[in-house]
């Protein structure tokens, strides 16, 4: 044990991952037997996952005291996202031209089931669904928006309430801290559960069968890691006053653990437990924006989106206009909001993507045989994201009540 206290979490991790890598060449399918630690991993942060973000939403908007305070705080975090998806979508338009992944693959070879064209609901529709009929239904069901309505609501209740809902609000500071501390001895199996969720990954692709779509893989890959090596770092430089390097080091773990399970929602336990501990944001901040973040910032996906629009384009010959490049930056912008923070959501945004651009459906069988591999890379930079957020609130809204940044009083 002692040893094990010696290597750090990042560290132990790391091993993991490697390892992971190495048993799933190594055994290929077969490396599917140590999946059941991978399951085990999810069942637990799943089991953390509701009550933790009711929790500490609660208390955290029950905390900022007034409702001015709540809308400064959301209005800075929504901003931030959309003006760092619009950079992650021009980057992945970028990329898509610079590495051509849809040229010299030959379309007519195309075969696999084209996944089924979701019909999206229109926005309208989108912004009255973040109402729960029922606040009980959207916490069985997972559903974040409305989770985190029905959590404000309740925070600004009780400040308006005041003396009367204290017991209340100390129900809920307790039960944050609870599951708090019970996703601390989680965190404690993370380099376990990264072990069993890659290396059957790694098994059941190979390196024979991402051959032919390389180009792509390398696209979305190099581009998602470009825009967290380059957006996110003059971020956290500017509006956060953090050294980057200590920022990619405090939130790493939470980082490879997105790219293991392909679920914003599912890291948002260690998305916070780092944030909070490493990079120093205070719990009334990580809160908001960190569950925010995971349902509607999804910069890797929406870099995806644009990636995977021009390679079906490439792929069938098909030339795009200008208007078609407006409208796709348009929809990889505001369509990756909707896309829910669960594994393969990206997939229904590109087939409502391509559809808007007259684009053939078939180019989805090819995007989907790789999408797992794309999805790690892409959930891996929409988390890291979420927490440059929280580090740009936090540092900002200390200036706005003139307080000393944490990181210089540690």
């Amino acid at each position: 044990m002692a040893d094990k206290k010696r290597i750090g979490l990042l560290t132990q991790i790391i091993i993991a991952f490697v390892l992971a890598i190495i048993v799933g060449v190594i055994f290929g399918p077969d490396a599917q037997v140590v999946q059941p630690l991978g399951d085990l991993f999810l069942r637990l942060i799943n089991f953390v996952i509701v009550p933790l973000i009711l929790a500490s939403l609660i208390a955290g908007s029950a905390s900022l005291g007034d409702i001015k305070a709540l809308g400064r705080l959301g209005g800075k975090t929504l901003s931030y996202y959309i003006i760092t998806t619009l950079f992650a979508v021009l980057i992945g338009l970028g990329f898509g031209f610079l590495f051509s992944p849809g040229k010299g693959i030959d379309a007519s070879a195309i075969s696999g089931d084209i996944p089924e064209a979701n019909e999206t609901d229109g926005i309208i529709q989108i912004l009255l669904n973040i109402i729960p009929t029922n606040p009980m239904a959207a916490l069985t069901n997972g559903e974040f928006l409305q989770i985190i309505f029905f959590a404000i609501f309740i925070g600004i209740g009780i400040t308006l309430v005041g003396e009367k809902a204290q017991p209340v609000l100390n129900f809920f500071n307790g039960l944050a801290e609870v599951m708090y501390k019970i996703t601390g001895i989680i965190m404690k199996l993370v380099p376990y559960g990264v072990f069993g969720l890659l290396a059957p990954i790694v098994g059941e692709y190979g390196l024979a069968i991402l051959l032919p779509l390389l180009k792509l893989i390398l696209a979305v890959a190099l581009g998602c890691i470009l825009h967290m090596v380059v957006v996110y770092s003059i971020s956290v430089k500017k509006l956060g006053n953090m050294n980057p390097i200590d920022f990619f080091k405090g939130i790493m773990p939470a980082t490879i653990v997105a790219f293991s399970t392909q679920s914003s929602a599912g890291t948002l336990p260690v998305t916070i437990k780092r944030t909070e501990d490493q990079l120093k944001v205070s719990p009334k901040v990580t809160s908001f924006v960190l569950p925010l973040g995971a349902t509607v910032n999804m910069d890797g996906t929406s870099l995806y989106l644009s990636i995977g629009a021009i390679f079906t384009a490439q792929l069938f010959g098909i030339d795009l206009g200008f208007i078609d490049i407006l409208l796709l930056i348009v929809i990889a912008t505001l369509g990756s909001i909707g896309a829910a923070g669960v594994p393969g959501a990206g997939l229904v945004i590109m087939t409502f993507l391509l559809t808007a651009l007259n684009l053939p459906l078939a180019g989805l069988a090819l995007i989907a045989s790789v999408d797992r591999v794309l999805d790690m890379f892409r959930t891996a930079t929409n988390i890291t994201g979420d927490a440059s957020a929280a580090l740009y609130v936090d540092r900002s809204e200390r200036k706005h009540h003139h307080m000393e940044p944490l990181s210089e009083e540690a």
